[in-house]
């Protein structure tokens, strides 16, 4: 009978979130006509001519006094939020119900598995299938989770994140909220299975909780003890995956998530519970920790009735509403309450709700998706809506009944007057008859300017018509002749800078005597005064009331039911696609912390209000977890019973996890050993090839090819530099006119450092020397690079280069290894191999941007911005302007965004594949790069731009292909995780030589926009 209750509880609640419609006998009466199925309900509530009957009180009433049913949720939104419409029969809604409805029923005669149970199955599922299909993808991947285990290694005692395995960010945010709860968390690690396991399971229900039991607590030992960043939850969403099976998918809900989750804990300890029993009624400790109790208090024709009824998640209408009480206010009273405290007899109806429990832990579904009649889709509601980070709940408590409702009385006759009020304000703040309106002030201090304007004697059009020709010519005709004749001086207010003298600056009267016009000055003065000083004592009195509301529980005898802001649980999209994070508090460090899948951040309470009250971007809470501040055990430590100190990290955890977790960390470990052997492996190699290359070649930008070659300039510079230094020298030994012209080679090269010059001439480009003198290099370094520039084997061919070629040589081997540090003399031109790399990268990127190539040129941009960025962290001068490259990478991808969206629009098949494979593959991609670094406003208002494109299309029709694709891509665009992934390898750079770097670099830079030429890199 309770399977069939709840089986028809279900149905009620889908039907009111499909059609929107709150009447519960009118419901009842759907379900009635239709026997049972759900999609002729539909049609029967949503059939356009249909009569709505009115609503039989009798009958309305009688279901509130149901006998007390276990774990009833209020409104019972905690079983329908947004039915799925994305799926291939969207087009035809009945269909897709009716089809759905009748695999859930035949699974639920045969299995007793409720169809929202399969809800959950199916987006797991989906879940799943999609983190499996991302592996066999064989599109290109711009990302992938770093290979370097060190990235993915836990900092300190910092918490750790749950990796989001395929759509799976919901999930995440409420394991995180509820692993924080300590009490919660103890109650899950602790969790022993029953001794008679070799028994279980004995029914469906049994064979899913016990082993997603097993697997909760492996995940919290992990988020307790790992040295990983984050950890994967895969196995638990493998067991739910498991114990259903489906094909049909939809986006999960958070807070029916969470209504499932503790459902099917309770469960599970309910089992431990009735086993540990001794003759003792069992006790639930998920129960004690998240349901409380309330009183349904009502009348009905003069009949008062009473009952009490558990609630889990609390649900809370938030459209209309400007703040959490006023929901609350709400939520607690239906229908006409007055007959409830009256004496008299009265045909009214109505019924109060009034806390007679509160659980320790209160949640409270905000409820921001309604359903649109008109467009026949869910749609959210981004209004604003403030809580407070401490709520006190004595106004709602049964045992304040009596002195709530005198404070309700007084609050609504204080609103009453205050109404009064504010349209006596309004009207002397918005005077008048007609459509524009004044203030009245304003309107007697404009009437006495003008009283109080020299008076005119003439009329403001003939001092115009005086210069008329004879003959009585009109206007019209004399604007005209001035024109072409050039003879007649006409006042043109648009085009002439001075006003004639003679033109008064305001409307006068033409006649008016000192006496009236004394008269009037003190009558409008006077009036004036009278009107500011009413509206003074008005906008006081409606203060005072408004303070006077706002304290109306500030005294100490309604604070002290005190519940603290836990966690907030934010969705950021649409109603049918989005992504959830969640902010939790901690207590220890007094701190909000940000927990967005594997990103777990340091936050505040000024970004929890922004992202989370709604009415900024597409973000607002949606679910809020409050904890009773009086219960300290809730997010107490745990200490040692000998020795008194706190436990921490393994010390946590029962032997079973705690041997799992130290499993896990030596696998980890393992992991972080072989790559740091590999790596010297590789160092050693690299080493090896450095140790040949250095005996066999020079760097590339120092080698000197043949005259003919486009790098000869340097190898003229270098005999430029030898023969100076011949004709200035008496001495006509090699060493003696190596060392001059060395001396004359650097002077040379510091000039060009010290040159200022234009951005397009970066002397940094030409050679390496300028650019270890912008970076302040050592001395030995900058030393051996330029005797490796005259150690040239190519160098010149008459027998004076030649032998100081030799000179040169035998210099570079006499220098022994104290001298000069080769791995930092190789770092160092590691570096500016980078920094060429970066420059080859920006002006390909620049110009294929330039030519509107946007798809070629976002990697070059990309790669562009990382090189140069890794140049900068060493100092101000090691790379480019950090900020033209942000500009083009960033208008690169909003190109690309518009010209996907334009594809997308078309509606046809090819255009729409390739405008989503650009947004999949490219844009989104490449979102998390704005995104980690949030100081950057401009990257932050054009990521915001681009979701708001897309999202903007959630609101209009399409074809149910369209729709079904966006859909499927909306989540991926709306992701805001900012963890940055290792890049596949970078496109291949072509090989310029320096003279043809330096002239394509100018070239790229002068085309530029002056706004957007690049600052002063020295």
């Amino acid at each position: 009978v309770t399977i069939e209750k709840c089986h028809q509880q279900t149905l009620l609640n889908q039907l009111r979130e499909v059609t929107g419609t709150t009447d519960v006998q009118l419901l009842q009466q759907a379900l009635q006509v239709s026997n049972g199925d759900l999609a002729e309900a539909v049609a029967f509530l949503t059939e356009k001519n249909a009569k709505v009957p009115q609503q039989d009180e009798a009958t309305y009433y009688q279901t509130a006094q149901i006998t007390n049913d276990r774990y009833i949720s209020v409104g019972s939104q905690a079983d329908t939020n947004v039915i799925d419409l994305t799926g291939d029969d969207k087009d035809d809604l009945q269909r897709a119900i009716a089809l759905s409805l009748e695999e859930s029923n035949r699974a639920f005669r045969e299995t007793g598995i409720t169809d929202e149970e399969q809800a959950i199955s199916r987006v797991l599922e989906a879940s799943i299938a999609e983190n499996k299909a991302s592996l066999k993808r064989t599109h290109t991947e711009v990302w992938s989770d770093s290979p370097n285990p060190h990235d993915r290694k836990r900092q300190d005692n910092c918490p750790v994140g749950l990796k989001n395995v395929g759509n799976t960010c919901w999930f995440s945010a409420v394991i995180q909220s509820l692993f924080n709860l300590l009490e919660f968390q103890r109650l899950v690690l602790h969790y022993s299975p029953p001794a008679r396991m070799q028994d279980l399971p004995r029914n469906q229900k049994e064979h899913r909780n016990l082993p997603f039991m097993q697997e909760l607590r492996h995940l919290f030992s992990l988020l307790v003890g790992s040295k990983r960043k984050y950890v994967d939850p895969s196995s638990a969403v493998e067991i739910l995956k498991d114990a259903f099976k489906s094909s049909e998918s939809q986006q999960q809900d958070v807070s029916e998530f969470t209504h499932k989750l503790l459902d099917w804990l309770e469960d599970a300890f309910q089992i431990k519970a009735e086993e540990d029993r001794e003759g003792e009624k069992p006790k639930n400790p998920m129960v004690d920790l998240f349901y409380g109790r309330f009183l349904a208090v009502g009348v009905l024709e003069g009949k008062k009735f009473e009952n009490t009824e558990m609630f889990g998640q609390y649900p809370l209408q938030v459209n209309g509403f400007k703040d959490l009480h006023e929901c609350l206010e709400a939520a607690m009273i239906e229908g006409e309450i007055e007959s409830l405290h009256s004496a008299e007899n009265s045909a009214k109806s109505g019924q109060e709700h009034w806390f007679t429990e509160l659980p320790p832990v209160l949640t409270f579904e905000l409820s921001r998706f309604e359903f649109n009649q008109t467009l026949g889709r869910p749609e959210k509601i981004h209004n604003k809506l403030e809580f407070p980070s401490m709520l006190y709940m004595d106004r709602y408590m049964d045992r304040n009944r009596d002195i709530t409702r005198i404070k309700r009385e007084e609050i609504r006759r204080l609103k009453e007057h205050l109404t009064v009020l504010q349209q006596r304000l309004e009207r002397y703040l918005s005077y008048g008859s007609g459509p524009k309106r004044f203030p009245l002030a304003d309107v007697l201090q404009y009437a006495m300017e003008f009283a109080s304007s020299k008076p005119v004697c003439t009329s403001p059009v003939e001092d115009i018509n005086t210069t008329a020709p004879p003959g009585g010519t009109t206007p019209e005709h004399l604007f005209g002749i001035a024109q072409q004749q050039q003879r007649v001086s006409i006042h043109k207010p648009f085009t002439q800078s001075r006003v004639p003298p003679d033109l008064p600056m305001h409307p006068a009267p033409r006649h008016i005597t000192e006496e009236e016009l004394r008269v009037l000055e003190g009558c409008l003065h006077r009036w004036r005064s009278e009107v500011e000083n009413d509206t003074r004592d008005l906008q006081a009195s409606i203060s005072r009331i408004h303070r006077t509301i706002e304290l109306m529980y500030s005294d100490k005898s309604m604070m002290q039911v005190p519940y603290r802001l836990h966690a907030v649980l934010v969705h950021e999209g649409q109603a049918n696609a989005g992504h959830y994070w969640a902010y939790i508090f901690d207590p220890h460090q007094q701190r909000w912390m940000k927990y967005n899948d594997i990103s777990v951040t340091k936050s505040s309470w000024e970004e929890l209000v922004r992202d989370s009250f709604g009415g900024y971007r597409n973000a607002s809470a949606y679910c809020l977890m409050y904890i009773d501040d009086k219960k300290p055990f809730l997010i107490e430590e745990e200490f040692d019973k000998e020795t008194g100190q706190m436990l921490s990290g393994l010390d946590k955890l029962p032997p079973d996890l705690k041997e799992y977790v130290e499993a896990d960390n030596k696998l980890f470990e393992r992991e972080m050993e072989e790559w740091d052997a590999l790596q010297v492996r590789k160092l050693q190699q690299e080493k090896l090839a450095l140790a040949a290359a250095s005996v066999a070649h020079d760097p590339e930008y120092m080698e000197q090819q043949s005259p003919t070659g486009d790098s000869k300039h340097l190898q003229e510079d270098t005999e430029r530099a030898i023969s100076k230094a011949a004709a200035e020298h008496d001495e006509k030994s090699p060493e003696a006119l190596l060392n001059t012209a060395l001396k004359v080679e650097y002077t040379r090269l510091l000039r060009l450092a010290q040159e200022d010059t234009p951005p397009e001439r970066d002397y940094r480009l030409q050679h390496v020397i300028v650019y270890f003198i912008h970076n302040q290099a050592p001395k030995k370094i900058v030393e051996r690079t330029l005797l490796t520039q005259f150690a040239d084997r190519n160098l010149g061919f008459d027998e004076r280069c030649k032998s100081i070629m030799k000179v040169a040589r035998a210099k570079l081997e006499l220098i022994m290894p104290d001298e000069v540090n080769m791995e930092e003399y190789e770092m160092w031109h590691q570096d500016y191999r980078k920094f060429r790399d970066a420059t080859v990268f920006l002006l390909i990127g620049l110009e294929l941007f330039l030519k509107k190539s946007y798809v070629e040129a976002l990697m070059y941009l990309i790669y562009a911005y990382q090189y140069n960025k890794e140049l900068l962290a060493k100092g101000p001068y090691r790379g480019h302007d950090e900020e033209l490259i942000a500009h083009y990478r960033r208008e690169c991808l909003l190109k690309l965004n518009e010209h996907a969206a334009v594809l997308f629009e078309t509606g046809e098949e090819i255009e729409v594949n390739t405008g989503l494979s650009i947004m999949n593959e490219l844009v989104v991609a490449c979102i998390p790069l704005l995104l980690v670094d949030e100081m950057e406003e401009k990257d932050m208002v054009a990521v915001e731009d681009m979701r708001n494109r897309w999202c903007s299309y959630l609101g209009q029709e399409m074809e149910p292909n369209l729709q079904e694709k966006l859909t499927d891509f909306l989540p991926k665009l709306l992701d805001c995780s900012t963890e940055i992934k290792s890049f596949h390898d970078p496109p291949k750079l072509p090989s310029y030589s320096t003279l043809e770097l330096c002239e394509r670099y100018g070239q790229v830079v002068t085309s530029l926009t002056p706004s957007r030429t690049p600052a002063d890199g020295r």
